[in-house]
């Protein structure tokens, strides 16, 4: 297979193109507000065991189905009467719905699991390249499996070469963290991984929901996994906010805000200068990426307060630093 074309996706002919490698059974890589998904048709489990391939992903790792409204949604999932009032106030937008699947859903994209993932994407090309295919299409990050994601074409590009057929360019990612998952499918409401939106504004609408985002042997969302959204080097966090010198090793520091002394340090990333928690979002897979190139011994990163999607970049780091 050819190296995969990098395509911009403000061009109509470029969406037609994707669109129709995506009816073939081919693989797309496509941006969202979100992170850089690799799409696949979701009813064609051939195409999408090509995710998995690719990705080098564990089967029993369920993938989200992107739709581009909330009717076409109901052509995989049965909504119940909840689901109103979320996807009335976060669709298109960073929020995927898990509710009880329909038969037109192959088993390996809800990886046998009787429930579905399913959000609609705010990203314009997103949404192009779903009605031009006239399909849902199941995605996960365009990424080997458990690396950082991809929030440019760029990043993909240099991750999966020529394993996939086209690459969507939409430019860098707004929000760069995935959707937050919440589970509708039984009366209880849980908050299988958070993200890009807010946990404070799903409650606004819903009233307390439980968060259930520890790891299991059977992952009932994407992104459940102990070690995910992992960097080569290793990362640790830091327990205090206190300057330490690490004598003899190469040492980046990950920070939200600019540090007090950043000549400790062989490369220092700041996430925002003024300490906006949505633009450390946005560049926080980014900078994890940067550090990552620089053949240092080790990435310390700095927590964020957890509130708003201060509670998305610490789920991030918890995942990165985290050991088998």
């Amino acid at each position: 297979m050819p190296t995969p074309k990098i395509v911009s996706a403000s061009n109509p002919e470029a969406i037609e193109i994707a669109a129709r490698i995506l009816r073939e059974g081919g693989l797309v890589a496509f941006p969202t507000e979100t992170v850089y998904g690799l799409g696949a048709d979701a009813g064609n489990p051939q195409a999408v065991a090509r995710i998995f391939e690719v990705k080098g992903r564990p089967r029993l790792d369920p993938l989200i189905v992107h739709v581009g409204d909330f009717e076409s949604a109901k052509y995989y999932g049965q909504f119940p009467a909840s689901a109103d009032a979320l996807t009335k106030r976060f669709w298109p937008g960073p929020l995927t719905l898990i509710v009880a699947k329909k038969p037109s859903v192959p088993s390996i994209v809800t990886a046998g699991l009787d429930t579905v993932a399913i959000r609609v994407p705010a990203h314009p090309a997103a949404l192009a390249l779903i009605k031009a295919a006239g399909f849902g299409i199941a995605a996960p990050s365009a990424n080997p499996f458990g690396y950082v994601s991809p929030t440019d074409a760029q990043h993909v590009a240099e991750q999966l070469g020529d394993a996939i057929d086209l690459i969507l360019d939409g430019g860098p990612c707004s929000i760069g963290v995935e959707s937050t998952i919440v589970s509708l499918e039984i009366s209880t409401y849980r908050v299988l991984r958070v993200g890009g939106t807010p946990i404070e504004e799903i409650e606004a609408i819903l009233g307390n929901v439980d968060i259930n985002i520890d790891v299991s042997r059977r992952p009932q969302a994407p992104g459940q996994l102990k070690r995910h959204y992992s960097t080569s080097t290793c990362l640790e966090i830091a327990e205090e906010s206190a300057e330490i010198i690490y004598a003899g090793e190469k040492v980046g520091l990950l920070s939200l805000t600019e540090p007090e002394n950043p000549r400790n340090y062989a490369a220092v990333e700041v996430l925002s200068a003024s300490g906006n928690l949505r633009e450390a979002a946005a560049n926080l897979f980014r900078a994890l990426r940067r550090l990552d190139t620089l053949s240092l011994d080790k990435i310390v990163a700095r927590p964020v307060r957890e509130e708003g999607l201060g509670r998305a970049i610490m789920d991030r780091l918890r995942r990165c630093s985290a050991r088998e």
